[in-house]
Formats: structure tokens, C-alpha cells, sequence
């Protein structure tokens, strides 16, 4: 990146230099109009820093509207760190999912790690304590090298970071294929716990007021990291490592430890991370926010690199580094509290009333920028939308029917599906149990954390089939809601409210922009069915290599409550002899699913159907039947059908099988991925009770002690096999594949 002493303002224009920031030819003009002047570099690398999709959300920002947002339940939605649910006794959970799919294409051990630290200082900004992490990845496919490197890497970097910084990594999901090839995809969430009294703002307000500069020293790491996150992956680009920040997990332990004391002081008025685009968005949001202005001397920032430049410090999205802003007279408090934990905490500028953002460097002025223009007006663009030829395509096919003659050899393919096969190489390498009150940990339909002295704990999950979303991107954003519920409803918890991780491909392409606009009109159509409104997220666009796009992914992130200890229920069966029944009703639905992958490589047709109404009631009716006390396992039915959600649930140290009878097609009843269903086992003297409350459950078959799965039909063994083995072909896949 050419360097500010070069060039003037009247060369940026000439040149044209301001392109290659990230702006178009119509935003430079906007930009001139509202300074009344041409604006100097580091003025040029503020606003494109700032107007990148990635702080500004100019062309999501229109659909962003359409979420549910509100309910009782939410104490703060979006807008600030993280957003805040009530969970009673004065407590809130606080959480959020972001994006580094970019800088993990390029760095994938530092683009994860930071991924993770960077969410984690989203929470703790709000005044929480970190509990648990998750994640959604998405890879192509593993029989490419590259594809290989960059999946090993990532789950290294987010076990270097979370492992080191003391947070749990509890949950999350894998997928993989070819659509994800040259841009992988790293949401990384966070959830905090709250006393409710101790949320706080990332606002700098009151005049006279000092901003607080805190954590690690600034260096070049990350600069344009906001404008690299939201411009297609080109050769260029992926060669462009200055924009991967570099995270040092063991100062965050320390900065979590100084900013849950800071949070407590009288002396604090507002708070945020320095995410992307570093001290230029913290510092100009915070004052936006607060309906302010705000004055830093660039020259009192602590740098670890010489000579940095106003535009280089600006720019910088090195890590481990808050924003605070604290009552004038009582700096020292907050120095004190700092000091303790070996950690800068330095004075930078002070809060005015004049709504200019000013920068002073080496005795001059470098940067003065009506703040507001910066932060809540900067502009929005409202894109065209142009139904997909695929789509239309898709829709008009008749039903897919897939034919399967070996149903034993398809189960076994279906297991070692990388997307179904066990993760465990995985989270085999992520610290689950680290602060002691992790219950179910990667690997269960939902992870699930006890709150310490309270009869209540946590689920959570993160989820999103995005083959269904690509099919039918509205029907594909219900499900992805609905099934994250059907996980957090399955451990025995109460849905309570959504994050969005919205990755998508260029908006700028009317295809894509439906996508996105009809994925969000499903997701929000879902919330508002299942009670779960929408209160964080984040919109990672530009998802491309070489003009392709990724399939459509918009992670949905959920929260639950267990009212009560006892509720918490497994995923795995828990005796012999007790009954399993199916929830739900089972149709030939094939499109968008695993057997449809294993049999044609692909995926078309049409997604398979979901009514909210009919979703909504049997949630309602397990999570009763939970709460009474006559479930003993349940597990939802998702990618590969009832026969693989009932070999999982069988894959536990408890050494049992299960004897099963179908009735109907029976490639539909093994592998259909109709929607709304779950596999329960109740004990037989519940029976009635169970069947009196869920009204669409029907008996399937028995848990038995033979270490055996029996499938049959009026008598006829259609499929038998050892649970061990199907275990380790299921177990095996992955290292398998990367071997």
C-alpha cells in the first residue's frame, strides 16, 4: 500500500488511488462532498475503512431490518458488542458470532486464532465473563491438498488461541464441500454470563472526558483488514498477508481478567473492542453512538513498531487492544486497575461536542471527518435482486427419487460422509472442560453449561445446512432456525434467542443479492414462529474465488435455557429395553441431502418442505415431555435420516443396540431428510403419559443389550449390523481422508 507522505489529495484523486482502498468512483464524490475538500490519506483510509461493507453494512443493512429483534426476553439487541438475553435472577447471556473467512484463506492458523480472540472481546466488552466458544467451518472437499492445510490449520488456531486464553470451546460443526474450496468459511461465537446491573456500552460520552487507549501495543499487523474482509479472494488478494492480524491468546487472559475489574469502577463511562478497522471504527463509533465528538493525539498511542504513520495506526487491526472512555479526574483508577495485570492503559484523546472526529500527529492535524458520516450515516446502497435460472430450474424438476438396493452399504457410506462422520479429530484438540462447568461438550445435539449456585444451566448451538439454502434460499433460512431449536429443544432447554453469521457471495451480482434477501426473509419468518429474535451478527460478503461464489450460509448461532438441572437430557440412548419412538412424519424428501450427494455428487431438486406451525407444536410437546420427566434420550434427525440419527444415537461407552421396524418406502424411512423430527426412547412404563403429550410420535423399535442395529420390515431383515463397526468407520473417516 503506497504510503501517506507520497501522496496529496490531488494525487489520490488523479490516480485514483483511493480505489485501491476499497472505494468507488461515487463513494470518493460522496466523500468530497461532505468534507467540502478532497480528503488526505489517512482521511481517504478512515472512510474506506469505515465504508467497507464490513463496518457499515451498506448493502445488507436494508435487509438487516426484516429481523425480529425484539421480546421479553432480550435485555439488548443489536447494535452494540454482543447482544443480551434474560435468563432470571438478575442474569443475562450475553453472545455473538463474527466472521474470518478472509484472513483464514490467507493465515489460516491466525486468521482462526483471531476469529476467536476477537469475539471473545466482544462478550467481555458488554461486562460479561466469557463461559463457552463454538464454531462453524466450512472447507471443500478433503481429497484436495490445500483444502487439507487449510482445515488442519484452522482447527490448530482455534485450539492455540481458545485452549490458552481459559474460554471452553464447547460445540460447533464441520461441513464440507467443493463450493467452499478456495474460501473457507470461520464463524467463531462467543457467550458470556452477566449480572444484568453490569451491562456496558461502547459509547464515549460527556464532555471533557478521556478516551483510554488499553492491552497490547499497536503494530502493522491487519491493516485493511475491514476492506479485505469485503472484496472477492483474488491471487493478489491471498497474497496479501498484512492484512491477517496476529493474536497472542495469554494477553487476552490477562486484558478479560483487568476489563471484568474496570467494568465495576464509577469511573467507566463506555467501553468497546478495537475489531475491524481497529482505533478508527472503536473510536468513531463510540462517539456516534454517544451523539459526540472526539480528539486523539495519535502520538500518545503505544506502538511496537517505529515510525508508524497517522494512516498506518489508524488502519492497524492488531489485537488484544479496548477502547474505553472514562470520567475526566479519575484516569488513575483505571491505570491502577491495568497495572496489575501488567497492561497499558494510556490517555489518547478526549470527548468533544462538536461531532468531528480529529486527529492530531506530530503537531499537525492529519484527520478531521464529521464523525457521524463515519459511523451511523454512513451510506447505504439498496441492490438490484434477480431470481437464480438454477433456482427456477430446481423448482420445476419433478421430485428426486433416489433408488438404493444395498441399504446396509448406504449407511455405511452415509457415516463416512465427511459432513456426518465424527468429528472428534476435531474437538479432540479444543479444551471442553476448562472452567468446570462445561455438561455436554462437541459432539451433542447442542453443547450445554451449568451456572454455578443456580439450579439452571445453558445450551447452545451453531448450525445451517446450507445445501437446502442454495436450493431454496427462504424454505433453507427456516430450517437452519428451526434446526438449531430442534437441537437446543433436544437436550431439554428453552430456545430463547438467535446470532446470525450471514456469509453470502458478491452482493453486487442480482443472483446473489436474492439470496441473500430471501434467506433472510426465511430465517426472520422462522424467528418470530419459534419466539427466538435476532439480538447479534455479523455480514461477511465477497465470499468468491475466481468469480465463484460459495453456496448461500447464513449461520444461525441459538441460545437455550434448562429451567431446571433435572431437564438436561442426553443425545445417546440410556438402557435396554426402553422404547424408541420417531417424532414426526416422514416423506420422500431427497433434495439438498447426503444420499442425494453420495448417489449423484450433487445436490438439485427442491429443498426438502417445512410448515413453522406444525414445527413449533412438536418442539412444544417434546420439551413438555422433557420437563415432566419421561424422556430418557433425544436426538434430532438431520443429514442423513432417521437410520443415521439412530446409529449416533447408539454411538456412546454404553454398548448397546437397537432393534427397529419400518413401515413404507424404505429408502424413505432410512434416509429422507424431512424436517420437524427427532428420535426420543422413553421407558416402557411411560408410555401413555409420553404418547398423551406427544401427539406425533410413533413407536419404532427397543434399545436391546446386542451391541447390534436391527432394521426389518413385516418380519424381513432389511439391514444388520455391528454398532462397533459402523463406529469406526464413522470415527475413522476424517483422519482417514486426511491421511
Amino acid at each position: 500500500m503506497l504510503q501517506a507522505p507520497e501522496l496529496t489529495p490531488e494525487q489520490i484523486e488523479k490516480d485514483k488511488v483511493y480505489r485501491e482502498m476499497g472505494l468507488t468512483d461515487k463513494e470518493f464524490e460522496m466523500i468530497k462532498n461532505i468534507m467540502g475538500r478532497l480528503p488526505n490519506f489517512t482521511e481517504t483510509g478512515i472512510f474506506s475503512v469505515m465504508w467497507s461493507e464490513h463496518c457499515s453494512y451498506k448493502t445488507s443493512r436494508p435487509l438487516l431490518k426484516k429481523f425480529p429483534t425484539e421480546g421479553p426476553q432480550v435485555v439488548q439487541g443489536p447494535g452494540e458488542g454482543a447482544g443480551v438475553v434474560d435468563i432470571g435472577d438478575g442474569q443475562g447471556v450475553v453472545f455473538k458470532v463474527e466472521s474470518h473467512n478472509h484472513p483464514s484463506a490467507v493465515e489460516p492458523y491466525q486468521g482462526a486464532a483471531t476469529g476467536v480472540g476477537g469475539i471473545i472481546r466482544d462478550v467481555f466488552s458488554m461486562g460479561a465473563r466469557p463461559i463457552a466458544s463454538l464454531n462453524s467451518l466450512r472447507f471443500g472437499n478433503l481429497t484436495n491438498d490445500r483444502v487439507k492445510y487449510l482445515f488442519e490449520e484452522v482447527v490448530h488456531g482455534i485450539a492455540g488461541y481458545g485452549n490458552c486464553v481459559g474460554v471452553p470451546t464447547v460445540g460447533g460443526e464441520v461441513q464440507f464441500d467443493d463450493s467452499y474450496e478456495g474460501n473457507p468459511l470461520v464463524n467463531a461465537m462467543c457467550v458470556g454470563l452477566i449480572d444484568v446491573k453490569d451491562i456496558q456500552k461502547g459509547i464515549a460520552a460527556g464532555l471533557g472526558n478521556t478516551i483510554m487507549y488499553v492491552g497490547s501495543k499497536t503494530g502493522r499487523d491487519g491493516i485493511h483488514g475491514a476492506t479485505f474482509a469485503s472484496t472477492d479472494l483474488t491471487e493478489e488478494t491471498e497474497n496479501n498477508r498484512s492484512s491477517v492480524q496476529v493474536g497472542d491468546p495469554f494477553m487476552e487472559k490477562l486484558l478479560i481478567e483487568a476489563c471484568l475489574e474496570v467494568i465495576q469502577s464509577d469511573a467507566l463511562v463506555g467501553i468497546q473492542d478495537m475489531g475491524a478497522a481497529g482505533l478508527t471504527s472503536s473510536a468513531s463509533e463510540m462517539a456516534s453512538k454517544a451523539g459526540m465528538g472526539l480528539e486523539m493525539n495519535l502520538d500518545l498511542i503505544p506502538q511496537r513498531e517505529a515510525n508508524m504513520t497517522a494512516y498506518e495506526m489508524m488502519l492497524s487491526e492488531s489485537q488484544e487492544r479496548m477502547l474505553l472512555c472514562v470520567k475526566k479526574g479519575q484516569e488513575q483508577e483505571i491505570i491502577d486497575i491495568f497495572k496489575k495485570y501488567d497492561l497499558d492503559a494510556v490517555a489518547v484523546g478526549t470527548v468533544t461536542d462538536d461531532k468531528q472526529f480529529r486527529l492530531y500527529h506530530q503537531g499537525e492535524v492529519v484527520a478531521d471527518i464529521p464523525v457521524d458520516n463515519l459511523a451511523e450515516d454512513a451510506p447505504i446502497f439498496y441492490k438490484d435482486s434477480k431470481v437464480p435460472a438454477y433456482y427456477e430450474e430446481f423448482q420445476s424438476m419433478p421430485d428426486y427419487q433416489p433408488k438404493v438396493t444395498n441399504y446396509s452399504e448406504t449407511l455405511a457410506k452415509l457415516l463416512q460422509q465427511p459432513t456426518i462422520a465424527s468429528k472428534e479429530y476435531v474437538y479432540d484438540q479444543y479444551d471442553s472442560m476448562v472452567q468446570g462447568n462445561t455438561v455436554f461438550s462437541p459432539g451433542s445435539d447442542a453443547a450445554v453449561v451449568r451456572i454455578r449456585d443456580y439450579n439452571k444451566s445453558i445450551a447452545m448451538t451453531i448450525d445451517c445446512n446450507s445445501r437446502y439454502i442454495y436450493l431454496d434460499p427462504e424454505t433453507g433460512g427456516k430450517i437452519a432456525v428451526a434446526e438449531a431449536a430442534r437441537n437446543i429443544v433436544a437436550t431439554g432447554a428453552k430456545p430463547l434467542a438467535i446470532t446470525d453469521g450471514l456469509n453470502f457471495g458478491n452482493p453486487d451480482k442480482p443472483e446473489n443479492f436474492w439470496q441473500m434477501e430471501k434467506s433472510i426473509d426465511g430465517i426472520s419468518e422462522a424467528c418470530l414462529a419459534l419466539d427466538t429474535p435476532v439480538i447479534s451478527g455479523n455480514v461477511s460478503l465477497y465470499n468468491e474465488t475466481n468469480d465463484e461464489s460459495i453456496y448461500p450460509t447464513p449461520i444461525i448461532g441459538m441460545v437455550g435455557i434448562h429451567e431446571s438441572l433435572d431437564d438436561i437430557t442426553p443425545s445417546h440412548f440410556q438402557a435396554d429395553g426402553d422404547l424408541i419412538y420417531i417424532i414426526g412424519e416422514t416423506k420422500a424428501e431427497f433434495g439438498g441431502s447426503e444420499l442425494q450427494n453420495v448417489l449423484e455428487g450433487k445436490y438439485f431438486g427442491k429443498a426438502p418442505s417445512i410448515d413453522l406451525e406444525v414445527e413449533v407444536e412438536r418442539q412444544k410437546q417434546l420439551l413438555e415431555a422433557i420437563q415432566t420427566g419421561l424422556i430418557q434420550s433425544a436426538h434430532d434427525i438431520s443429514e442423513g435420516g432417521m437410520a443415521v440419527a439412530v446409529v449416533e444415537s447408539l454411538f456412546s461407552k454404553k454398548k448397546l443396540g437397537a432393534s427397529i421396524e419400518v413401515t413404507g418406502d424404505i429408502t424413505s424411512a432410512l434416509f429422507s431428510e424431512s424436517q420437524s423430527r427427532f428420535i426420543v426412547s422413553i421407558k416402557e412404563q411411560n408410555k401413555a403419559a409420553f404418547e398423551s403429550i406427544c401427539k406425533y410420535a410413533m413407536p419404532l423399535g427397543k434399545v436391546t443389550n446386542t451391541e447390534n442395529i436391527q432394521i426389518t420390515q413385516e418380519g424381513k431383515t432389511i439391514l444388520e449390523e455391528s454398532v462397533r463397526e459402523l463406529e469406526q468407520l464413522w470415527k475413522g473417516a476424517i483422519p482417514c481422508l486426511l491421511k
